[in-house]
């Protein structure tokens, strides 16, 4: 039974309703809470409490013309999901996890104030909003000219979104109208902070971030959507329908989880029922095909006109293959012809009849009656049929003697036809004899083999093993010997000379491709399509096999290559089940099995997805590091995870796994999560502006002129790159 997901489907956006208009936060100042998320973006006042969520979207834009009133869009969030030229407009304020394009961030930030009710042309509140471990300054700087130049805000706070989440989940009362209380944070722990474009690791002793202890991987849910996209497009190259990064980070929060050890579960899975088992179907969208429905006389008539054309496309098909045949006998006998002459003719005769027949040595012209002769013996089987037993009369040819002088025109088109059918009659009969001969050479073969057999039944065993195994390696099979050959001479190039090839000066030159039969090697050495070579050597093996079923005890139907070619096959069909061709639903689903582990995975092993960093054990490896036995045991006691990717199955045991062996054993440890790792942070930052620091924190219009946009107040939740000490006089 088949384990089917759907996916979600799209839902008309939610504009959010205004609680109250800007008259009665105006005069309290109440501070403008901004979660500035890659993602989403979160706003509200942080007046609020804890019951009220706040305002949120996707943060991103969209400017468009509207297509009746040809007016100028500005859409914001979901909303651009409602206009389908929109989407290919659509820019966010973040470049990975890096603020850079301030156009659309003045366009949110417009879009935030408008929501809140704010009316006025200066905004007499201060605003609390988050930035990211270790900003740039450049960010940070057109940030503030915003915030002061275009909105006159009367203050700024920055801080890091993980702190104030953790702050928020180290406080056990409820936020509920307390003002200018005192911030009695105090708690210690190691924050691990899954984001968007990143993943951050930030030791907190005291209820103060230890920023200079803090590291980054440069990995997060962005990149894993679109790693598992890669995987899926790797998977399915030629998938129906468009697969989305929106899709793809659906799937990675709905249906991949985190192993405890990866490669023991790799190990696991290489049954195929226990891959079956594990995997998570998605059912795309499809439009089934409209048939048209046919009466029983055209189903006939249809029918019977497919057959009519099978005949002629045979008949077409055996008159080519007659033809060929003759054209090879005829230059089989006219090569053959000219080899007899060589005795009647001295050397430089000879050399000039096979310069002139195109032939660089003997050896060319032997090998190309070799080749002649192996063609005309194949194609002389395949027109001899299974009827050959039969005794067959010979038909008269009553008009191939007759001279084209004595025959008008239907006569000669008749002797043509009977010259024709008189060549392949004498092909068949050609062929018939040969494989007599061949069947007489069998007996005789099966007999001496019987013999053998009876005599030394073990050695016997043993040579057709050996044989066995020689044609199961592919560097001992004919078509591989063919191609390693090709391959040689192509490096070996005899039209270099020797002490040009030795030397290897400038004067070297590549002549590959000067001749037209140089890119025929590319047929010779291409392994896409059997060849007539691999189909001698998997009958001659099947032949063995037979035999060694027959009368060898230890050897089994599962050591066939059969048996071991499906066993691959069936591992190949439970990774990627396939469909008939005209199942159209079928063919709209994409089967994750690996990939489920294998993306969050990367987590731990960046170096998966082709990223030079080190995975996050490691890192939280080198952060604790840096710390005291007595500091480390007070972190890993609170080692607290939050963001979105924190809530992936299997996260927790397996930073279990990963923190036992780099601590002692008598340091316990535990592990939390965050209660809402989507509104923590904000609920984090609302708390804050409420208490008597928050004003201790904040940049004011005149600190902003005085000390410039890239300078802020240090305080615990914030960065400490270009800090001022907290104002204290506030």
């Amino acid at each position: 039974m088949l384990n089917i997901k759907h996916l979600p489907k799209p839902t008309l956006p939610t504009h959010p309703l205004r609680k109250d208009t800007y008259d009665g936060h105006c005069d309290n100042f109440t501070p403008i809470v901004i979660d500035n998320g890659a993602t989403t973006l979160r706003w509200g006042w942080g007046s609020e409490d804890g019951s009220w969520l706040p305002y949120q979207g996707p943060n991103c834009i969209a400017k468009l013309k509207e297509r009746r009133t040809n007016k100028p869009l500005l859409l914001f969030g979901e909303a651009i999901e409602l206009e389908s030229g929109a989407r290919a407009q659509a820019k966010s304020p973040w470049e990975g996890d890096v603020l850079l394009n301030f156009d659309a961030m003045e366009n949110v930030l417009d879009y935030v104030f408008i929501q809140l009710g704010i009316d006025h042309p200066d905004i007499d509140n201060p605003v609390v909003m988050t930035e990211r471990l270790c900003t740039p300054l450049h960010s940070r700087m057109l940030t503030s000219e915003l915030i002061f130049e275009l909105y006159s805000c009367t203050g700024l706070t920055y801080c890091i979104d993980a702190i104030m989440s953790f702050y928020e989940n180290s406080c056990n009362v409820p936020l509920r109208g307390q003002y200018h209380t005192e911030c009695s944070f105090k708690s210690d722990g190691l924050v691990l902070s899954f984001n968007t474009a990143s993943t951050s690791v930030i030791p907190v002793l005291n209820g103060k971030g230890i920023l200079s202890h803090a590291k980054r991987i440069p990995w997060g849910s962005s990149q894993a959507s679109d790693y598992l996209l890669r995987l899926i497009q790797l998977k399915y190259p030629n998938f129906p329908t468009r697969v989305t990064t929106v899709q793809t980070n659906w799937m990675l929060q709905n249906l991949c989880e985190v192993s405890t050890d990866y490669p023991a579960l790799l190990r696991q899975l290489k049954d195929p029922l226990k891959l079956r088992a594990s995997e998570q179907v998605i059912q795309f969208p499809f439009a089934l095909p409209v048939v048209e429905e046919k009466t029983e006389e055209e189903l006939a008539r249809i029918t019977e006109k497919r057959r009519e054309q099978g005949r002629k496309l045979q008949e077409m098909a055996a008159k080519t293959r007659m033809e060929k045949l003759v054209q090879k006998e005829n230059d089989l006998q006219y090569l053959l012809a000219l080899k007899e002459g060589k005795a009647r003719d001295n050397k430089r005769e000879w050399a000039n009849k096979l310069q002139n027949e195109g032939f660089d040595s003997d050896s060319a012209l032997n090998e190309t009656i070799k080749k002649l002769e192996n063609d005309v013996k194949k194609a002389r089987k395949k027109e001899a049929g299974d009827g050959d037993d039969q005794t067959i009369e010979e038909p008269t040819f009553n008009l191939v003697d007759v001279p084209d002088a004595d025959l008008d025109e239907e006569g000669l088109k008749e002797k043509r036809r009977q010259k024709l059918l008189k060549a392949g009659f004498e092909s068949r009969a050609r062929a018939r004899k040969e494989k007599e001969r061949e069947r007489e050479e069998k007996q005789r073969e099966e007999k001496r083999e019987e013999e053998e057999r009876e005599v030394d039944l073990n050695g016997w065993a043993r040579k057709l093993r050996q044989e066995q195994e020689a044609a199961l390696s592919d560097r001992k099979s004919a078509a591989a010997q063919a191609r390693m050959k090709s391959i040689a001479n192509l490096a070996s190039d005899d039209r270099v000379p020797k002490k040009k090839r030795k030397g290897g000066g400038g004067d070297h030159q590549d002549m590959f491709g000067a001749d037209d039969a140089d890119w025929a090697i590319y047929r010779k050495i291409n392994t896409a399509a059997p060849s007539s070579d691999e189909e001698d050597d998997l009958a001659q093996l099947a032949t063995v096999e037979q035999k060694l079923l027959a009368y060898d005890p230890t050897f089994t139907p599962q050591h066939t290559h059969a048996s071991i070619a499906t066993k691959r096959s069936a591992l190949l069909s439970a990774f990627r089940p396939t469909y008939e061709e005209g199942d159209v639903e079928g063919n709209a689903r994409i089967h994750l099995s690996t990939e489920r582990w294998r993306v969050c995975e990367t987590y731990f092993a960046p170096s998966m997805a082709g990223v030079d960093s080190a995975g996050l054990g490691e890192v939280i490896q080198n952060v604790l590091a840096r710390f005291t036995e007595e500091e480390k045991g007070r972190l890993v006691k609170n080692v607290f995870l939050t963001g979105a990717p924190s809530q992936l199955p299997g996260l927790v045991p397996r930073l279990q796994a990963t923190l036992r062996p780099i601590l002692p054993p008598e340091m316990s440890f535990e592990i939390v999560k965050a209660r809402n790792p989507a509104l923590d942070a904000w609920h984090g930052m609302a708390r804050f502006s409420r208490t008597s620091d928050f004003k201790k924190t904040w940049m004011s219009r005149d600190e902003y002129h005085e000390h410039g946009p890239e300078r802020i107040r240090r305080w615990w939740g914030s960065n400490w790159d270009n800090a001022l000490p907290p104002e204290s006089n506030r």
